[in-house]
């Protein structure tokens, strides 16, 4: 019979269980809308470890806590505990909110309130084994003997206030090696130590009995309690000084101390192999631990140390250790907390439903993920992996039913009740056994999963990651059963060889070697590809029998415009010139443009749903330092009405973000590449080497840009990786506005940036080919064309508007001109050309800029209407660069 204590003891963890249920159904939106969300990559690493690692830590250390003391808190004491646990979840909530609107002052305080709640989480456990050891001696009872695996948990929670110390370093945002050593340090203290050290702690005593083994071997607790946290120290010392070989080491150190651990779980697991859940994925997630301890080390050892490298694992670390002991630790013991006896038995069956075919594709997925594959097959097995790990909440809901159902079961029968409704069977000898459902043969769930996982890599190569030839080269070329296999280098927007002679017949194999410092690859028109390269890493396209000429490409956008073109010659062959001319062929492949480009009606309403892009231009903040993140981008979205296009963005926007000082205030810019290849930024309104400021950084790389205001203006910035011209025609351009001195107050500014689009298919990438013609098909204001049509500005009679204009670019002239008014004050490129206060001065009537030029008019409205500025370069101002301003 459960007790009211007993009760109010799983009320109150009810209470504290809620936010890991709460998290649990964010990160499973957030994971199924990443592509929409920015820094979705970040979001869903921090829900998973904070959201649902902290807040499981929090809560089921301090239970075992209790069971290992065999000392049990007061229900009145409860209340700090909860207290913590929403705490840290306020803190969380702080932090998302900080880094993903690049507030680095409110991430601090996010970080401040994670970590001060876990280190009272500490102290709170190391008061609660002294409660405990003092109690048991008043009650004449001996030392606890689990006490020491409570100081596991005191060493955990100890970790993760210095872990997220360095998180907020990573926020702030430093170049290499200083940021990939603070990375280190990072993971070291929150991965390895707050997760590692608990999980050590748990598994010690829980694993072995989890598999039957009664018998278990304490002994190397006090040895791994000291191992583990030495390993730390080792890994952040040599990640902090950078030297990564010593970071290495303390790697090894820690892989010892999980060997400690761990060595004893073999003999239990040869003799009694895993047979649900719970067992099945914690075994897997110890193999990936050991495994990815030892990948971690060689990646520190093997190439630069470069906070890039260092997050490719994630997936060994997240999804496939923590992930899993975390899901298998909670089937345990959530149907323990439920009741016990019949009642457990019941929840523990319920966790386990279908839980071969969850383990096998879990962790075929991800060992799958790790081969080098095509993108499209990469996305398909992770939507098929997260589907395994999104089962669990609607099991875990399930089984809690069932257990639920069982214990009310038992209080009916207890109290008399004549009808069971749990589906239990009455014994012979009185006593009653819940009667579940059987579970579906274990070769049945096998070959569920080998087929889910077969299905899914076919999707992915139909979708086009397959990384072979999926046309046929060799037409009617008879085969010599020999190979051809040739080396082929991507350097300096180049393929070197960029032409290979093949003897008709001959199986073709090219071997393509990233060794330029930028992201490339090589697309055959065959429809072979490597996929994309990082540099430095090398991709292999067998192209099969060739009995044809086929050209290949660099499918980056512009990098063939550039010259990234490849040739295979074929000696001997029939028709040797079908493939040659990209004009000649039907496959859709060979055209920059691939398909026809998208239709645009700049007449028609955005529609109730649009915003418009606030064109109005705040003051510049208080303070000479100012720093931002721009986070790279690649996604789709609107730039006129009706018209999608995939654009390249800084944090999200046709148009980065503004940036307004002063003569002499300090910009520092972090720039993060989320991209899917190399980009840069280079900002007009500093004078700094750009060897260093300018470089292309590739994908999950950053660089910290710092430069002084040293002339006002009004400044273009834009991504400089090449081809230029179609990167920052993509959307990778903003304006920096330094204010002149004594700038006059006014009614309202406005900022006018001008920049042009040269469109492919609705919803791709730009056209690089077009954008070489230098003939745009939208020419727009901020970003998207007609805006200001659609969602005019404001103003009132009398009123004086000052209209700050820059002309982006890349190849369009503005002539800046506002219908039925003049501008009484210009300025342009750093000096006036007309102010009010001379009396000799007339008026204008444009503002005539070139690419890269930029200033601001000043004008008043004297009567009422709706008055047009627009581009008077008619074309231009057809094609979108319009808008209108209502005069009240």
């Amino acid at each position: 019979m459960t007790t009211t204590n007993d009760r109010r003891g799983m009320s109150w963890h009810r209470r504290a269980g809620m936010p890991v249920r709460v998290w649990m159904v964010v990160l499973i939106v957030v994971g199924l809308a990443h592509w929409a969300i920015p820094s979705s990559r970040w979001l869903i690493v921090h829900i998973f470890t904070i959201g649902l690692v902290v807040n499981s830590i929090l809560l089921w250390s301090q239970t075992l806590a209790e069971r290992f003391l065999g000392y049990h808190l007061p229900p009145e004491r409860r209340a700090p505990q909860l207290a913590r646990i929403y705490t840290a979840n306020a803190g969380l909530i702080v932090t998302i909110i900080g880094m993903l609107g690049t507030w680095w002052p409110v991430t601090l305080v996010g970080a401040v309130l994670i970590g001060t709640v876990v280190a009272w989480h500490a102290l709170a456990l190391a008061q609660l084994i002294r409660e405990a050891q003092r109690s048991r001696a008043e009650n004449g009872e001996g030392p606890a003997t689990n006490a020491i695996s409570v100081w596991f948990f005191v060493a955990s929670a100890a970790m993760l206030p210095f872990g997220a110390g360095f998180g907020v370093a990573l926020a702030y945002g430093f170049a290499d090696p200083e940021q990939a050593g603070y990375l280190v340090t990072h993971q070291a203290l929150n991965i390895l130590g707050f997760l590692g050290l608990a999980a050590a702690g748990v598994l010690m005593i829980m694993f072995p009995r989890m598999l039957g083994d009664t018998e278990v071997d304490l002994s190397r607790r006090p040895i791994a309690l000291a191992v583990l946290p030495a390993g730390i120290a080792v890994i952040c010392a040599g990640a902090l000084t950078n030297q990564p070989v010593v970071a290495a080491v303390g790697v090894g150190i820690y892989l010892v101390g999980w060997l400690i651990v761990t060595v004893p779980f073999v003999p239990v697991l040869l003799r009694r192999p895993p047979s649900s859940y719970s067992s099945a994925s914690i075994t897997a997630a110890l193999v990936w631990l050991l495994g990815s301890l030892i990948a971690y080390a060689t990646v520190m050892v093997t190439g630069p140390f470069e906070a890039s490298r260092i997050t490719l694992l994630t997936v060994w670390f997240l999804a496939g250790f923590a992930g899993q002991l975390l899901l298998g630790v909670m089937s345990h013991l959530l149907p323990t907390m439920m009741g016990g006896g019949e009642v457990t038995a019941a929840g523990k069956a319920g966790m386990d439903k279908w839980w071969l075919w969850r383990v096998l594709v879990i962790n075929g997925g991800l060992v799958l993920w790790l081969l080098p594959l095509g993108s499209w097959v990469k996305v398909a097995l992770s939507s098929l992996v997260m589907l395994a790990y999104i089962l669990f909440l609607p099991i875990m809901i399930l089984s809690a039913r069932a257990a639920m159902t069982v214990r009310r079961a038992a209080a009916e029968q207890q109290n008399g009740a004549a009808e069971h409704t749990d589906g239990a069977a009455d014994q012979p000898d009185g006593t009653r056994v819940a009667v579940t459902k059987s579970q579906p043969q274990r070769g049945l769930q096998a070959v569920a999963a080998a087929t889910a996982l077969a299905l899914v890599l076919s999707v992915g190569v139909a979708l086009g990651g397959g990384g072979t030839a999926v046309e046929d080269a060799a037409g009617t070329a008879t085969p010599t059963g020999e190979t051809t296999t040739v080396q082929v280098d991507a350097v300096g927007m180049r393929f070197t060889p960029e032409t290979v002679t093949v003897p008709a017949g001959n199986r073709l194999v090219i071997k393509v070697t990233n060794k330029d410092t930028m992201v490339h690859d090589m697309v055959l028109a065959t429809g072979g590809s490597t996929g994309r390269l990082a540099p430095g890493k090398s991709g292999t396209i067998d192209v099969g029998v060739v009995g044809r000429n086929i050209e290949g490409w660099c499918s980056i956008v512009g990098h063939r415009q550039q010259g990234m073109v490849f040739h295979i010659k074929v000696e001997g062959g029939d028709n040797p010139e079908t493939t040659d001319n990209p004009e000649t062929t039907d496959n859709p492949m060979q055209h920059g443009a691939m398909g026809p480009a998208a239709k645009t009606d700049l007449m028609r309403d955005p529609g109730p749903k649009f915003t418009a892009r606030d064109p109005k231009l705040s003051p510049a903040p208080d303070g000479a330092l100012h720093r931002y993140t721009f986070e790279v981008t690649e996604a789709p979205g609107e730039i006129a009405p009706g018209t999608k296009a995939t654009r390249w963005t800084y944090n999200g926007g046709t148009m980065g973000p503004t940036l307004r000082g002063k003569l002499g205030d300090v910009f520092e810019v972090t720039l993060v590449n989320n991209g899917t290849m190399a980009h840069s930024i280079d900002f007009h309104a500093g004078m700094v080497s750009p060897d260093k400021n300018m470089r292309d950084i590739n994908p999950g790389e950053r660089l910290v840009y710092r430069f002084r205001a040293e002339h006002t203006g009004i400044w273009l910035y834009h991504c400089a990786t090449a081809p230029m011209p179609v990167h920052l025609a993509a959307g990778m351009f903003g304006a920096v506005v330094i204010d002149p001195p004594g700038l006059a107050p006014v009614a309202a500014e406005y900022l006018m940036t001008q920049s042009e689009w040269y469109l492919g298919p609705d919803g791709a990438p730009i056209n690089a080919d077009k954008v070489a013609t230098g003939i745009p098909d939208l020419v727009m204001f901020n970003g998207y064309a007609n805006q200001y049509v659609f969602r005019p500005l404001r103003a009132k009679v009398g009123d004086r508007i000052r209209m700050w204009v820059l002309d982006a670019g890349p190849n369009e002239p503005l002539s800046f001109h506002v219908i039925g008014s003049q501008f009484d004050t210009v300025y342009k490129e750093g000096a006036y050309l007309l102010q009010p206060n001379n009396p000799l001065s007339g008026g204008s009537q444009a503002l005539g800029l070139l690419p890269a030029e930029g200033g601001f008019v000043e004008l008043t409205f004297t009567e009422p209407g709706t008055y047009t500025f627009l581009n008077h370069r008619m074309f231009d101002g057809d094609r979108g660069a319009m808008g209108k301003i209502i005069v009240e």
